[in-house]
């Protein structure tokens, strides 16, 4: 079993991928290599800026080509807690939000050229208890009555294996917009079309002091120097207290991943007949799906440290592969690997500046899509294509204690567990 990611086992880094030396200045600097930077850089190098893209690893080194390969609408904080806090108009631009996020990487595979095995066929969103089942079809009724969104449909236990081969389930809402990407591919296709439109990518140039010298930004790495006009936080969980402010308002979380070897082809139609992603009900849920080459992928966690020993996690990941296939028993783990997801203290995605330094962070599992959204309307801000940004409107809440996360996040971990363990 390899402790490294699938997907850049697959596709690793590309030689040919056009990698700069450190400028002495730019207009803008964009310190990380994920989603939101490279969407940030291409919208920005497209409005004509000279943009410099910094990564204290390899391109795309992060969650960006670790992640478990899924595009759903919706964000992580629930639409009754937004509806609560900001209103119905709000709750429903919101929405509409986080679907467009996912028609806009639609677009930019398309407008790029990026192969990286993109395919529409629908999400399942699986009730893993029969206390559960209500709740998750109410929520696609919630979705049809107040935002008019009428693409879910709910399917009965006793039709669930037309979506799925387990008999772990009571029920599942299914929404065909539902997507799935090669994590890898996407990240590398991005730097690929950022390089093209005129973005400089600079390697191994860790950040380490931004501060003000006048109208400009000095960006100290560890290559040297560079002056920009304006610098683009886009680090997500990989956030550090060398931007203390922001470090406040997001925390790491582990999301661990398992695959297993390529499945015949009868056994991947048994275990997945339509080909969908899914996720259970649970707090702590599971993800899992078909890989584009036919294994299974699983994902999840059993607390929130991004720190567990990924074989200990693998075994705990595999145990519960097997309650929902236990036809995979005997099928050997090729692959186990962990990244860092940046979540909120509101569970809503941040956009704004600090301190002169813009930063956009908080996507909380569903990264690929609204990082990439969110990394497009930072972009369009600098380069004054837009005023402002939702995001930018709502309260970001922050804390200095943000940064213990290594001692707060097993006492959560323990409230989410009971949680599950009582609903």
């Amino acid at each position: 079993m390899k402790l490294t990611p699938l997907w850049t086992d697959q596709y690793p880094r590309p030689a040919s991928l056009p990698i700069s030396e450190l400028p002495e200045r730019a207009d803008v600097a964009i310190v990380g290599s994920g989603y939101t930077g490279l969407n940030a850089a291409i919208e920005l190098a497209k409005a004509g800026a000279d943009v410099v893209l910094l990564e204290q690893e390899t391109i795309g080194w992060g969650a960006s080509s670790r992640n478990g390969t899924m595009l759903t609408p919706g964000l992580k904080a629930k639409l009754k807690d937004i509806k609560r806090q900001y209103g119905m108009e709000m709750t429903r631009h919101f929405w509409q939000w986080s679907v467009d996020a996912v028609y806009h990487v639609t677009n930019i595979i398309q407008d790029e050229n990026i192969d990286c095995d993109y395919v529409i066929r629908g999400m399942a969103y699986l009730a893993t208890k029969p206390s559960h089942a209500g709740g998750v079809k109410g929520y696609g009724e919630y979705l049809q009555d107040q935002f008019g969104y009428a693409n879910t449909f709910w399917v009965p236990k006793a039709e669930l294996r037309g979506e799925i081969g387990s008999e772990a389930f009571y029920g599942a809402l299914v929404d065909p917009l539902g997507s799935q990407l090669q994590p890898a591919k996407y990240v590398f296709g991005l730097a690929k079309a950022a390089a093209k439109h005129g973005a400089r990518l600079v390697e191994h140039a860790r950040v380490e002091q931004v501060s003000r010298s006048g109208q400009d930004q000095l960006v100290r790495t560890s290559k040297g120097t560079l002056k920009a006009k304006n610098v683009l936080l886009a680090t997500g969980g990989y956030t550090t207290a060398m931007f203390p402010k922001a470090r406040y308002g997001v925390f790491p979380v582990g999301s661990y991943i398992i695959v297993t070897e390529p499945l015949p082809e009868d056994l991947q139609q048994e275990l997945s007949p339509k080909n969908r992603v899914f996720y259970d009900s649970k707090i702590f849920l599971n993800y899992f799906c078909l890989s584009p080459d036919g294994r299974m992928m699983l994902g999840g966690r059993a607390n929130l440290s991004p720190n567990l020993d990924l074989e200990k996690s693998a075994g705990l990941l595999h145990q519960r592969l097997l309650e929902i296939f236990p036809q995979l028993q005997g099928v050997p783990i090729t692959h186990s690997w962990t990244g860092k997801l940046g979540v909120s203290f509101d569970q809503m995605p941040h956009i704004g500046v600090i301190d002169g330094v813009h930063y956009a962070y908080g996507y909380s599992g569903h990264g690929i899509s609204i990082g990439s959204y969110l990394g497009k309307e930072v972009g369009e801000l600098i380069a004054g294509k837009r005023q402002t940004s939702p995001f930018m409107e709502i309260r970001h809440p922050r804390t200095i204690l943000a940064q213990l996360d290594r001692l707060y996040l097993p006492f959560v971990s323990a409230y989410f567990k009971f949680r599950d363990a009582i609903s």
